[in-house]
């Protein structure tokens, strides 16, 4: 019969194969690109990761009682101890490209730090910031512990052993699409700053490198370069023009570029170190309520991880490695009380983010990250000039890292079968209590000013409002406790999760790709054996 279509090729009904290893990256974790490269791709990821760093102490420190000055010593110290704890984590811990960073998920426990009570009649501004971030380094040396013995011990290990592709989704995934308040409604503070962004991001990464047609990968890899420089300096000329001199001062601290005070508060040479602020102190409930951050940030980064293994084009984690990697995070957490960051540290998803728009996954490149971080930190001035970039900027490529981190995620869905009604429920059930029980959490504490779990103890307030307050955590909770109680012992139910796929990582001798990627230098390994 005429105008009938042909019958399709026979290699277009086959679906994509599974793989492993992501394929079309340009450098994976040990092949570094040239030099040159190296160096200006290392400085993209250091003007990503300032985002968070400058962010979270803006938010933090006037809340404390400290200035200009402080906040600026502040996002020093944080930026300084970040660098040292992205080298540890990339020679020593998982050695995937991780950039070590501030992490939201500490912010509430150090609020509440803020607003005990012992601290309400210091009268002196000063000194009652000094307290309080002796009380905040407190609690962060005690909750470091939980990372450093839940790591270092193997327990993660045998933990992170039960998880399948299935159960890996939700967490990766949300550790990305659960960030989605940090993205659009920052850009929306100064919208006319934060759109041309996000607009010039998708252009240079996605649309300029295909109608060039170059050998050469230029406006994709570095697109997070040129579209800071022209908001950037859009953004200045609309400062120096005077549109905002009649704003409000809302208006004005969002989308003027002059507005952080941080170049004015940072020192021109200072080297941040260990009990600055002076000596810490201790409080047993404070301590619960940040070990309970503590062990969210150590499942999040899980997730986080995770996505860096499958955008540096890495096989899948071993457990162990896992386990390793997250030893070292909690002597960073240690650090971070030792030197007072107000902070704990957890991996960048925004860096997370970045090896995917780069295709560049490789160690050097975030070590030499590492590098401008501890420099610009030791150099006040300089480093205060880059932390001043407006935070809408910030937010525009938060929108794109966060969601290719999410997208990471959805990638383990190809090891496992979506025609299963077991895989649909434990998807789409565990999906949607990540964003559904934080959102009840969220939204009960900004109407009521306190969590949904009020009883006379603070520490055991704080702990439950920490954990049920992060979508990852309980995303990959519930996720992880029905894949490992529903049917697991049917034999298809093993291949409808894509445990099978991953059960040659599962321990490091496994795959022989694993000591290419994940084995310690110098010989390490021999002390520290991989598992």
């Amino acid at each position: 019969m005429a105008g009938t279509a042909p019958p399709p090729k026979q290699d277009e009904l086959v679906p994509h194969p599974v793989k492993d290893q992501l394929p079309n990256v340009s450098f994976c974790i040990t092949s570094p690109p040239p030099w040159p490269e190296a160096i200006l791709l290392g400085f993209q990821h250091y003007l990503v990761m300032l985002g968070t760093t400058v962010i979270i102490p803006t938010a933090l420190v006037p809340q404390m009682g400290g200035g200009n000055d402080e906040k600026a010593r502040v996002i020093q110290t944080l930026l300084f101890v970040a660098g040292i704890n992205t080298l540890f984590q990339t020679f020593f811990g998982t050695r995937l490209p991780a950039v070590m960073g501030g992490s939201y998920t500490f912010v509430m426990p150090t609020i509440s730090i803020i607003l005990a009570g012992r601290y309400s009649n210091i009268v002196d501004p000063h000194e009652k910031f000094l307290r309080i971030m002796r009380g905040t380094q407190g609690a962060l040396i005690v909750a470091s512990t939980l990372q450093i013995i839940i790591g270092f011990s193997g327990l993660w290990r045998n933990v992170t052993r039960f998880l399948s592709p299935l159960s890996a989704v939700p967490l990766v995934a949300l550790a990305g699409f659960g960030l989605y308040e940090l993205g659009f409604p920052g850009v929306a503070k100064c919208v006319e700053i934060g759109l041309p962004a996000i607009v010039l991001l998708v252009i240079f990464s996605q649309y300029l490198p295909h109608a060039m047609h170059s050998e050469r990968h230029v406006f994709d890899r570095f697109a997070v370069i040129f579209s800071i420089v022209i908001v950037w300096l859009y953004a200045y000329l609309l400062t120096v023009g005077g549109v905002y001199r009649h704003s409000p001062p809302k208006t004005q601290l969002h989308c003027r570029a002059d507005r952080s005070g941080l170049v004015g508060g940072a020192p021109w040479i200072r080297v941040p170190y260990p009990f600055q602020w002076g000596a810490p102190t201790f409080d047993a409930g404070e301590a619960f309520a940040m070990m309970a951050a503590s062990f969210v940030a150590l499942v999040e980064s899980t997730g986080t991880f995770m996505a860096v293994a499958r955008y540096a084009s890495a096989t899948p984690v071993p457990p162990s490695v896992l386990s390793r990697g997250i030893g070292w995070q909690g002597i960073g957490i240690l650090l971070d009380g030792l030197f007072g960051t107000a902070n704990g540290s957890s991996v960048s998803v925004e860096n997370a983010g970045l090896l995917a728009l780069t295709r560049v996954g490789s160690r050097r490149v975030v070590q030499i990250s590492a590098g401008f971080m501890i420099f610009f930190s030791i150099l006040g001035k300089f480093g205060a000039v880059f932390a001043s970039i407006p935070a809408p900027i910030f937010a525009a490529l938060y929108c794109l890292f966060f969601a290719y981190v999410g997208a990471a995620g959805l990638s383990f869905l190809q090891f496992c079968n979506l025609n299963s009604f077991r895989t649909k429920f434990i998807l789409g059930f565990s999906v949607f209590m990540g964003l559904s029980v934080p959102q009840y959490f969220n939204e009960y504490t900004s109407v009521a000013g306190y969590g949904p779990v009020h009883t006379g103890a603070r520490w055991f307030n704080d702990i439950i409002n920490v954990i049920f307050s992060s979508k990852p955590f309980v995303a990959g909770f519930v996720a992880f406790l029905l894949d490992n109680t529903l049917h697991r012992h049917d034999s298809s139910v093993r291949k409808d999760r894509g445990f099978h796929w991953w059960q040659k990582f599962r321990s490091f001798k496994g795959d022989t790709r694993s000591e290419e990627f994940y084995s310690l230098p110098c010989n390490l390994n021999k002390f520290f054996p991989s598992v």
